[in-house]
């Protein structure tokens, strides 16, 4: 099984290492992707890869710290794709939150157009959030979908169903994770009923959106299991099924 998107740095742990040898690989966890987010832990994510076994990571500036974007991150993120090939699987997180004012609209429009163009550039998949922007979110992936010979996959939090629509017309994956279980998230399994098999991903954003019945804990790749069995049980599929499918899907998006 393959968790697509997590924060390895965040969470906390005394030795990293021991849970991700131990406890995550019991749980069925063959790769992970720890995602960055801002030029804080860019390097981060890249030393946990090198440490860690079947660790990957990505590269980019979430909207929330879009005010810290500049040439200067852009470059460092553009040279760490380049020096770390094998590492560094996709330009993300990136993309535009206007639930929170950490950043501004143009501050944020700025970063995630910037970056898309590297992407672009680079010929590496992104991986979008999106909150209370939908909108121009659709305007974004309309205009750079077409452009992105890779795609990407939008994480799912809290999107509207019309850009999911969207983004799978334009061609990418969506990402599902522990919301899939909450009780108040009909939409977001009604999302996951829309994403043809083949452009489903399993995330758990762990340490954020722990599934069922663990919800008060903290989050982590070894709930990942949870996360696939309630997916197919909303799809009427086995989790093998299921399993087997998303691990092909991230294979085929990464490359890894």
């Amino acid at each position: 099984m393959i968790d697509t998107h997590c924060h390895l740095d965040s969470l906390a742990l005394e030795d990293l290492s021991s849970y991700v040898k131990g406890e995550v690989s019991s749980a069925g966890i063959e790769k992970l992707i720890t995602i960055a987010v801002s030029p804080e832990n860019l390097e981060t994510v890249i030393q946990l890869s090198n440490d860690l076994p079947h660790v990957y990571c990505s590269q980019g500036i979430h909207p929330h710290d879009a005010q810290k974007f500049n040439k200067n991150v852009l470059k460092q993120i553009k040279d760490n794709a380049l020096q770390y090939p094998k590492n560094v699987l996709a330009i993300g997180e990136i993309g535009l939150d206007y639930h929170y004012n950490f950043s501004s609209p143009t501050e944020q429009r700025f970063a995630f157009e910037e970056q898309l163009k590297l992407a672009e550039t680079l010929n590496l998949p992104i991986i979008i959030h999106s909150r209370n922007a939908d909108e121009e979110m659709i305007d974004f992936l309309r205009q750079y979908g077409p452009k992105l010979k890779r795609k990407g996959v939008l994480h799912r939090s809290s999107s509207s169903l019309e850009l999911a629509r969207v983004a799978i017309e334009e061609g990418f994956y969506l990402g599902f994770n522990g919301m899939i279980t909450f009780k108040k998230a009909d939409d977001v399994r009604e999302a996951l009923l829309l994403t043809p098999l083949e452009k489903i991903l399993l995330e758990t954003d762990a340490p954020y959106l722990t599934p069922h019945p663990h919800r008060g804990k903290k989050n982590g790749p070894h709930y990942l299991p949870l996360i696939c069995q309630k997916a197919a049980e909303i799809l009427n599929l086995s989790s093998e099924q299921l399993e087997k499918q998303t691990n092909q899907n991230a294979q085929n998006l990464f490359n890894f």
